[in-house]
């Protein structure tokens, strides 16, 4: 197998079929290694048996965690399951926590990957679309509080990422959705091609006509901005685009109310909107911006949500620096700045 993408110990392979390499991939790069693998329910029904045969095609000694599915999961306590299996297995540094799933079971054996002997190899196989272009790159991983989303955690990548863009076959329509936005999200804050590209693919089948072509491009955002700014001081944060107001959504409503990419696509048109009519942004972006969503079944409306509730849980999220929140604003398709503003002055943007 060779990587799509180097990023610094970090090798990122995409492609479709690579599930079935995942057991050859370890025994040639981590040759003698054992393997945790974490997943959820709902991935496990679907893929966790074949990986185990393949594993044991390769002579690989595994055991297998299976977790709730959902956002709720994402909780210290499963933290403490993980490295409780991984220390009965007797897994040292040079052994895999392996992650099958979406964002949830990517950040959270992502993170027991990162805290068990401070530090185990880790290799994350994405299943989703949303963890395919976002999360499974670049080394964010983290758990939840009642307090705020991702407040506790780490970072640290993944040494392999194997995309198998075959499993996205079997995503709901509102889960692909849900990537989409994220996608969508590259096209607005990086590259203005990639979003008239989705502007004229009007269907999920289009879309996964040119699958592969449209993870390798975000993933290649990703990388070079994390190249760039690999602890989130400076350029990374252009990765928060719509995601201050959405975050804060997920934490109001209660996390699985929305899914991930919901909250952001509304915080992305909400933000758009308000910076438009600041003359923050060019004219005519916003109501591009929102037909895209749409044409995906994402939504763009606050409507009946309590404003002053979402402004609350934005005042304690992990991107205010000082006395400073940074906020993401669409100067254009393709191209955002980074601007400070008084917390306080976010209601505005409300």
């Amino acid at each position: 197998m060779t990587p799509t993408i180097d990023l610094k110990n970090s090798r990122i392979y995409i492609g479709k079929g690579l599930l079935a390499q995942t057991g050859a991939h370890i025994a040639t790069e981590y040759p003698s290694a054992k393997v945790l693998v974490v997943t959820d329910t709902t991935v496990g029904g679907l893929y966790l048996d074949a990986l185990e045969a393949d594993l044991k095609a390769n002579s690989i000694i595994y055991n297998s965690l299976v977790l709730p599915d959902g956002e709720n999961t994402k909780h210290l306590k499963n933290i403490g399951i993980i490295c409780e299996m991984a220390a009965e297995m007797n897994l040292n540094r040079g052994d895999v926590i392996l992650a099958l799933g979406g964002g949830v079971i990517g950040d959270l054996a992502g993170f027991a990957a990162a805290v068990f002997l401070r530090g185990i190899r880790f290799v994350a196989l994405p299943t989703t679309l949303l963890s395919q272009v976002d999360s499974s790159v670049g080394g964010k991983t983290g758990v939840n509080l009642p307090q705020g989303k991702n407040l506790v955690g780490s970072f640290y990548k993944a040494n392999s990422v194997l995309i198998d863009t075959d499993t996205l076959k079997t995503l709901s329509d509102r889960e692909f959705a849900c990537g989409m936005a994220e996608v969508i999200k590259y096209g607005c804050i990086w590259d203005a091609a990639l979003f008239e590209k989705l502007e004229a693919l009007d269907s999920r089948e289009k879309i996964m006509g040119e699958i592969d072509s449209i993870v390798t491009t975000c993933c290649e955002i990703k990388a070079k901005v994390v190249r760039e700014d690999e602890f989130d001081k400076g350029l990374r944060m252009i990765l928060n685009f719509g995601h201050t107001i959405g975050h804060a959504i997920e934490n109001t409503l209660g996390y699985g109310e929305l899914t991930h990419g919901e909250a952001v696509a509304i915080g992305m048109s909400k933000m758009t909107h308000s910076t438009e009519a600041k003359g923050m942004t060019e004219k005519g972006t916003a109501a591009r911006l929102d037909a895209l969503l749409k044409k995906h079944g994402l939504p763009t409306d606050m409507a009946g949500y309590d404003k002053q509730r979402i402004f609350d849980a934005a005042m304690k999220d992990k991107k205010n620096i000082g006395k400073a929140l940074n906020i993401i604003v669409a100067k254009k398709i393709g191209e955002v700045d980074i601007v400070p503003i008084a917390p306080e002055s976010l209601e505005e943007y409300l």
